[in-house]
């Protein structure tokens, strides 16, 4: 298999570029040459969002396209309607955030989803993902594999949730804990999804899949005491009712990533019913795993983890924490 993948260097990109590779395929990644991709592939440079961006993308044929893009739907329309003659397929890393919100707990791939243009500019993030989906459809059609990601986690994070925890965990102490150690949640190890992304395309799949694990697959006290216990057990976990948290203006997903309180957004974020993408060969590691290669990767890097300079700082401060942990 000839593989493009566009913008594989980081995080989602690069899990699934390194997957290809040890499957043999022969990998052309198109970046801007801001950071080096996996040994082994070719490179191609461009900048999509410039005039001209896509120069080195005139002439080439591949098996497979594989887009990660998250902003403006014009650049995947671009990159779809350019290569739609000379490559087989064009899979679409999207979001379930696609979905119209609020959505009820089993929402399946036929929910009502956002409004989106592929001729838009950048808006917001649920928008320009479902107008990157239409962008691939129409220069694609059933050729086009939309993969609705949930949360993703794991090694090369660049968003900053599962690294946030880890190191607070490292830190020791008393920790908080938001809401109830049972509480369920839902993602999916980067792995894991670049592995089920390119077999699903090569076995020719197309339409939407939600790609998360199922609901329950791990609770939010299984994450935290993984963390807990890669990073030498010194953590003293103090769980917190989401009231209380609430009450302390402290604010989930973001200062205390990952967590969202039981409800209608708990519902949305992490209730999707995962039937289509299971059916089709999607498997979830044990969390235990995610977490302890995450940490592993940590420590393996010379200073703090990479931060994508377009998503807010994940993670509570020590002063709202010791005001929440009422010290």
């Amino acid at each position: 298999m000839k593989l493009l993948m566009l913008g594989g260097t980081e995080f989602v990109g690069r899990a699934i570029t390194e997957d290809a590779l040890a499957r043999g395929w022969e990998v052309t990644v198109f970046h801007r040459g801001h950071h080096a991709p996996p040994p082994g592939t070719s490179a191609l440079h461009g900048d999509r969002t410039a005039p001209g961006g896509l120069d080195a993308l005139a002439a080439g044929e591949w098996d497979l396209v594989v887009d990660t893009w998250s902003s403006a739907p014009t650049a995947v329309r671009d990159s779809a309607r350019l290569l739609a003659s000379r490559a087989g397929r064009y899979v679409y890393i999207s979001s379930r955030s696609v979905y119209a919100y609020p959505a009820p707990a089993g929402l399946t791939e036929d929910g009502p989803v956002v409004d989106g243009s592929a001729d838009a500019e950048s808006t917001a993030y649920a928008e320009d993902k479902r107008g990157g989906e239409l962008a691939a459809v129409d220069a694609f059609g059933d050729r086009a594999l939309l993969v609705r990601a949930g949360l993703i986690i794991g090694p090369y994070e660049n968003v900053g949730r599962l690294p946030w925890w880890l190191d607070r965990t490292a830190r020791g102490g008393p920790t908080p804990a938001p809401g109830r150690p049972g509480l369920p949640i839902q993602y999916i190890d980067v792995r894991d999804l670049a592995h089920w992304t390119l077999d699903a395309a090569e076995a020719g799949l197309g339409g939407p899949y939600d790609a998360v694990s199922p609901s329950g697959h791990a609770t939010m006290g299984a994450l935290l005491e993984a963390c807990a216990a890669v990073t030498g057990g010194r953590a003293e976990f103090r769980w917190i009712d989401e009231d209380r948290i609430a009450e302390a203006g402290v604010a989930p997903w973001t200062e205390l990533p990952i967590w969202i309180p039981e409800g209608e957004l708990h519902d949305y974020m992490f209730g999707s019913d995962t039937t289509k993408a299971r059916a089709a060969g999607l498997k979830c590691r044990p969390v235990e795993e995610t977490v302890a290669d995450t940490w592993a990767w940590l420590r393996s890097l010379d200073g703090p983890a990479p931060l994508r300079g377009d998503r807010s700082t994940k993670g509570l401060s020590a002063e709202r924490e010791a005001v929440l942990l009422g010290l």
